[in-house]
């Protein structure tokens, strides 16, 4: 298997905007390389006493985003097959666009083709069991400590396109859903990836959980995910598809039918779903809302208001936000 290898140069402080911004276009798996220094929380699970000293940090990171390539050399990008030129030339356009109201350093970008390589599957040895809160959140391949048994635990394989739930934007969602979630919830996962949101959602309690996503791969990591998690096949439905633009997912999704929904999606997304979604809702029902860079609140507050909800909260973690509205008509 072969595939296109995009590598942008650019700073430390524009990493996740970036990555953010790519995700966007259908670049997912950031690989980072930068020289920042490791906190004491990554060297303890790196599981060595004494690490070398690395280089100093110079502010400089190269960001590499793989996309496979088909037998004919395309590439296929958001379900739609492209040439590695168009990929770079919407690169190039994003980067430039981001240069209006940041610095994002050289912005430079370099193509390359590589082989299936270790690549896909290296990124485990950097992702070992932590906590959000009281929940302790463990990959698949990692056991559970004997004084960790009587926790609430999260078993997730996220798999090689979705997210572990380390990141604020996940970590603020997953707070506004147990503070919200009751009995009877019925909840909707926009962009569901890995089924996180959902299968906590379910284990904190939920009636039933229906999560949608564009990504076909995310069906095969929902199930592996609820099985891990012991969630019953009946209390999760996962469905293909773009709610914002096809009738035909908004119809199979439901209206009117939702206590809660949750996208942890980027802002530049939320725009054009939270009118669609709110249809979706129940009169009362809570929209959480992440993914949206500190820089992007407004633009989310004002798609909430101008959709007719009621923001009830807005939290943050690091440099990223969660707005939290209600239903009320």
């Amino acid at each position: 298997m072969k595939w296109t290898k995009f590598r942008i140069k650019t700073i430390t402080e524009a990493e996740d905007i970036i990555i953010s911004t790519l995700y966007d276009i259908g670049l997912e798996g950031a690989q980072i390389e930068d020289k920042i220094p490791l906190t004491a929380l990554e060297k303890e699970q790196m599981f060595v006493d004494i690490l070398p000293d690395g280089p100093e940090d110079d502010g400089i990171a190269y960001l590499s985003f793989f996309v496979e390539q088909k037998e004919d050399g395309s590439l296929e990008v958001n379900g739609m097959s492209t040439d590695r030129d168009a990929v770079e030339t919407q690169i190039r356009q994003e980067l430039e666009e981001l240069r209006f109201y940041m610095e994002i350093g050289e912005g430079s970008i370099i193509v390359s083709e590589t082989e299936d390589i270790d690549w896909i599957n290296n990124w485990k040895q950097y992702f070992h069991q932590f906590y959000i809160d009281d929940l302790l959140v463990i990959p698949s391949w990692e056991k559970v400590k004997e004084e960790d048994r009587n926790k609430k635990i999260l078993h997730i394989d996220p798999g090689t396109a979705f997210g572990t739930g380390m990141h604020e934007t996940t970590q603020l969602c997953i707070r506004q859903i147990k503070k919200y979630l009751t009995p009877e919830t019925e909840l909707l996962d926009v962009g569901t990836g890995s089924g996180i949101l959902a299968i906590l959602a379910l284990m904190y309690g939920a009636k039933h959980a229906v999560g949608t996503d564009l990504d076909p791969c995310a069906v095969e990591a929902v199930a592996q995910n609820m099985e891990a998690n012991g969630i019953a096949e009946e209390a999760f439905r996962m469905m293909i598809g773009n709610i914002i633009t096809d009738k035909e997912v908004q119809e199979q999704v439901g209206y009117e039918c939702y206590d809660i929904v949750v996208a942890n999606i980027l802002a530049d997304v939320l725009v054009p779903l939270t009118p669609v979604i709110v249809h979706q809702m129940k009169k009362g029902g809570i929209y959480i809302t992440s993914g949206i860079i500190d820089m992007k609140e407004q633009t989310v507050r004002e798609a909430v208001e101008a959709a007719g909800l009621e923001i009830l909260e807005v939290t943050y973690q690091g440099e990223w936000v969660s707005v939290t509205a209600r239903k009320n008509g």
